[in-house]
């Protein structure tokens, strides 16, 4: 199993800047893998809303912050102009968004451990009494509103502040075409639907005849069922965050099946 992955090109979906952890965990591993971020995050033209917030933290209960990306682009500014208040409790959905927030010196954050989504989130007894209390959800632009309707129900204010938009990046699919027409590219790691839905766009249609027979690992779901509506023929649901996807993918090629 120790060499299930060794020399198999794997590719890595992940905004560009955030494949770092992935993609060493695959190197130790012996994979090669091929960075193809499927997503592009940019500031927000008007931070009016992000700073007037800023000034009025000690209004509220708790923070939610639902990825790292949330972490970076709303911290940065607000901390450059006044310290977190004692008071306000940080929630988010998973350990790379902890690391981050860690990274700013918020160190008490409550989330979830085995699943890193919004239901897991919701889920934890500490935001199951909501009653009267006022929270913030930073997040990117759009999204989903499960987090926000969910509190809401549970008796909170909730206000949503964008820092950050999401985008589809210009690349040049020919580095993937070539793997795939030398039957070198192994492996395909999804973690946002968006993403994936942005991956089908910007390889074309001969790509998209190859994406269909990969495997693509996926951490979650939702993504599986995306792939599975659009066609991929062999989609694997692994564990969450980078270590179920290495983990998955660790077994998958383990296999005597598909071992050759």
């Amino acid at each position: 199993m120790s060499e299930a992955l060794s020399g198999r090109h794997v590719v890595i979906t992940r905004p560009a800047g955030q494949a770092t952890h992935l993609a060493e965990a695959l190197v130790a591993l012996g994979a090669k893998p091929v960075l193809f971020p499927v997503l592009s995050i940019f500031d927000i033209e008007d931070t009016r809303p992000l700073l007037d917030v800023a000034a009025r933290l000690d209004e509220f209960d708790w923070a939610a912050f639902v990825s790292p990306n949330a972490v970076e682009k709303a911290l940065t500014p607000i901390l450059a102009r006044r310290a977190w208040p004692a008071h306000l409790r940080v929630a988010t959905v998973g350990h790379s968004s902890e690391m981050a927030l860690a990274g700013f010196g918020i160190g008490a954050v409550t989330a979830p451990q085995d699943r890193f989504d919004s239901e897991a989130l919701v889920a934890l007894p500490e935001l199951q009494d909501m009653a009267g209390k006022k929270v913030l959800i930073f997040r990117g632009d759009g999204g989903r509103e499960l987090l926000g309707d969910t509190l809401k129900a549970r008796g909170a204010t909730v206000e949503y502040i964008t820092c950050y938009r999401r985008g589809k990046p210009a690349l040049d699919p020919a580095p993937l075409l070539k793997l795939w027409t030398d039957g070198r590219l192994d492996a395909i790691t999804v973690t946002s639907s968006e993403g994936l839905h942005n991956l089908v766009d910007m390889v074309g249609k001969l790509g998209q005849a190859w994406l269909r027979k990969t495997p693509t690992f996926v951490p979650h779901a939702r993504i599986l069922d995306a792939a599975r509506t659009l066609g991929l023929h062999e989609v694997v649901l692994t564990g969450p965050g980078d270590d179920g996807l290495v983990a998955g993918l660790t077994a998958y090629f383990g296999t005597a099946v598909h071992a050759a």
